[in-house]
């Protein structure tokens, strides 16, 4: 007991310093970022550590870059093991292909999805991630402590597991879930909204960093992710459809995927559900397959 009794206070002693320590950190990290000009970073912790692992692991076969709507495309949803999905939720597929541009070593293949162009690159993790090296972690000590726990603890599945849950889920029915209310307020928000002056300018960027990729060895196709019938027919999803093929009219630039439409669910009408977003990462490699066999 008395070992016990002195043990006590010296632990707790050790956690109150701790979690000043940490406090201090999550107070002085937006501080140190606006003396470097560096964004706050919240919801992208997760491309952060995507990335970093990007930048410090061996290039894979194929890259994927795009929005939220590919975010939903799990890596292991693939049956390729090389495939490294550097979507960003919330962001630009122009900020992925740059990304890869800057490297020193590129994939063999890059998908670029052009659904959304109508936020702009994040210029400022191009930065951070160009010339092959890794982001500040140390700038975001708590944040990055938080993603890499994250990381750690949804470990992805190794290759057994991963194609045991794909066949899992395929043989599930497709989802009953009744999206209206979500889809009328997509529907809305997308007629709303113009997307032609930014949408213009990230295509023009597309067409840069694609003629550099490819000349150094890469190559570079494009694609897009089915939409519910509803928010295909918007403002933005038919401004953007436009502007991107009249950028790039050469059918051999794209790959045509093709799933079956009936099976697909929406959670939105614009992010697919889990099984939907399984079946399109198939039709993916089906289609890649028959682009590189030609």
């Amino acid at each position: 007991m008395p070992q016990m009794s002195t043990a006590m206070p010296w632990l707790v002693r050790c956690g109150v310093t701790a979690g000043l320590v940490l406090l201090a950190c999550r107070i002085a990290t937006p501080w140190i970022d606006a003396g470097l000009q560096q964004p706050a970073v919240t919801a992208r912790d997760g491309s952060l550590i995507t990335f970093n692992r990007y930048v410090a692991e061996p290039k894979p076969v194929i890259a994927l870059v795009g929005s939220s709507v590919s975010w939903r495309l799990k890596e292991e949803y693939f049956s390729q093991a090389s495939v490294r999905n550097l979507a960003l939720a919330g962001g630009s597929p122009v900020t992925g292909l740059a990304i890869v541009a800057e490297q020193r070593e590129l994939p063999k293949i890059v998908l670029i999805e052009t659904n959304v162009l109508s936020r702009e690159a994040d210029d400022a993790l191009v930065e951070q991630f160009s010339g092959g090296k890794a982001g500040p972690t140390l700038l975001r000590p708590v944040r990055m402590a938080v993603a890499a726990f994250e990381l750690w603890n949804h470990a992805p599945p190794n290759a057994a597991q991963a194609a045991a849950a794909r066949e899992q889920l395929l043989r599930q029915p497709p989802s009953d879930f009744d999206n209206r209310v979500y889809v009328e307020r997509a529907v809305q928000q997308m007629n709303a909204e113009d997307p032609t002056a930014v949408a213009r300018a990230n295509v023009a960027r597309i067409g840069k960093l694609i003629a550099d990729i490819e000349q150094r060895g890469s190559r570079a196709l494009l694609f897009e992710v089915p939409f519910q019938p509803e928010t295909e027919n918007t403002r933005t999803a038919s401004i953007t459809r436009e502007i991107v093929a009249a950028a790039f009219p050469d059918r051999n630039r794209w790959l045509h995927i093709e799933p079956v439409r009936s099976e697909l669910r929406w959670a939105d009408g614009v992010h697919l559900d889990e099984r939907s977003a399984q079946l399109v990462a198939r039709s993916i490699e089906q289609a890649l397959a028959t682009k590189i066999a030609r």
